[in-house]
C-alpha cells in the first residue's frame, strides 16, 4: 500500500506542538501515520504522510490546535523543496556590506568583492585593513548588513 502526503491545517506557531501531540497519539493508539514534516515557509501547516486521510483524522482527535485536513492530497514533488539544502551565498551579492562573525576578523566590517556559489565561498575586502586585502571565507562566517542595491537607491 502506497503512503500519501496530506496537509494539516494548525494555529499559526502551533505546527510543532500539533506534530509533537499527533506523533506521540499515533504511537501509542497504533495509527498508520509514518512521518509528519513541519516546514518553517508555511505556516499554519504541517504535511503528514500516511495511509490515507482517515488515520490523519483519527490521529488529530483531541489535539489541540489542529484544525483539520486539507481536502486532496499533496504531491511529492511540491514536498522535497523543503529536503533541499539551501546554500548561504546566494544571498549575498558583490559589493554588499558585511560584518565577519566567525574566525580571527570576528567583528570586522568588509565589502563583498565576489561570490563562489560553487565552493560556499565569499571574497571580501575589509574596511579597517591599512592595504584593501582580499579576504576569501566560508558563507556562513558572515552576516549582511547593507546590500548594495539598498546603498544605491539611498544615494
Amino acid at each position: 500500500m502506497e503512503n500519501k502526503i496530506f496537509a494539516v491545517r494548525t494555529t499559526i506557531g502551533q505546527e510543532e506542538s500539533v506534530a509533537d501531540m499527533m506523533t506521540a497519539r499515533a504511537s501509542k493508539e497504533g495509527f498508520m501515520v509514518h512521518s509528519i514534516l513541519v516546514p518553517h515557509e508555511i505556516r499554519g501547516y504541517i504535511l503528514v504522510e500516511a495511509v490515507n486521510k482517515t488515520e490523519i483524522e483519527k490521529s488529530l482527535r483531541g489535539v489541540s490546535h489542529a484544525r483539520g485536513v486539507v481536502e486532496g492530497e499533496v504531491a511529492f514533488s511540491d514536498v522535497e523543496k523543503f529536503f533541499a539544502p539551501k546554500s548561504l551565498v546566494t544571498k549575498v551579492d558583490t559589493g554588499d556590506i558585511v560584518e565577519l562573525i566567525t574566525g580571527p576578523f570576528k567583528g570586522e566590517k568588509a565589502r563583498v568583492v565576489r561570490v563562489d556559489l560553487k565552493k560556499e565561498e565569499i571574497t571580501v575586502e575589509l574596511f579597517e585593513a591599512t592595504v584593501p586585502i582580499p579576504v576569501t571565507i566560508r558563507g556562513d562566517a558572515i552576516k549582511v548588513l547593507r546590500k548594495e542595491a539598498e546603498s544605491e537607491a539611498n544615494d
